[in-house]
């Protein structure tokens, strides 16, 4: 995940909870890294990397300009041999741009706040699915994988209205804003989440208008 992150253009960042056992690669077996040489137990094939950047720079332009299906992609990779030459170059790629990723990760402390905050964002997902959910106290009842998969697909087309409909309100507020002269700062925009959902009501509103104060005759 890692090379793959990195050809596409992505930083691929996760939180690593055991990263005492994490294993760092250096790029040269010789090198000596003073303190830190025993950490780096690992040896990176810079050599097969080079060999294959070709196809590996193919694979990513083909997943950017969807020309090959990510599954596809990512299930051949998976599925690959240990004698694959191309998989083999990506896993290697994978293992540098992982370790750059542990040791900026060590002692960043501003990194490892915004990897933090990004999981709470990713929690604040499933707080949204979950209020959405309300039905059954938010659990399946039935055990039907179709049926199953209906509700999941219905649920995450409800949960991206929502997501869209804070994404454009929040776009408005702040060309509101910047219309009256009051500019609105990227750091303070990155604090606004379109995740809030204190403003959904999952059940509905019912109104029941009365047009008279004479009932209804009864069909």
């Amino acid at each position: 995940m890692f090379g793959l992150c990195h050809l596409l253009g992505y930083s691929f960042m996760p939180r690593l909870k055991d990263l005492k056992d994490q294993q760092l690669y250096r790029l040269d077996r010789s090198t000596a890294y003073g303190d830190l040489d025993s950490v780096f137990r690992g040896t990176v094939d810079v050599a097969l990397i080079a060999e294959q950047w070709d196809p590996l720079v193919r694979v990513a332009a083909s997943l950017r300009n969807r020309t090959a299906p990510a599954h596809v992609v990512l299930d051949r990779l998976a599925a690959s041999s240990p004698s694959d030459r191309l998989a083999k170059a990506l896993s290697m790629l994978g293992r540098v741009v992982k370790t750059i990723h542990i040791l900026r990760y060590s002692h960043d402390a501003q990194l490892r706040k915004r990897v933090r905050k990004q999981l709470n964002r990713g929690e604040s997902r499933h707080a949204l699915a979950r209020r959405l959910f309300f039905a059954n106290q938010g659990a399946f009842r039935i055990g039907d994988y179709h049926e199953i998969m209906n509700k999941v697909t219905a649920l995450s087309v409800l949960s991206n209205a929502v997501l869209v409909w804070n994404t454009v309100r929040i776009g408005e507020i702040v060309a509101a804003l910047e219309a009256t002269g009051n500019r609105v700062a990227n750091e303070d925009l990155a604090r606004v989440s379109p995740l809030a959902n204190a403003h959904v009501i999952p059940s509905g509103t019912y109104r029941f208008p009365r047009t008279s104060g004479r009932q209804q005759p009864l069909e």
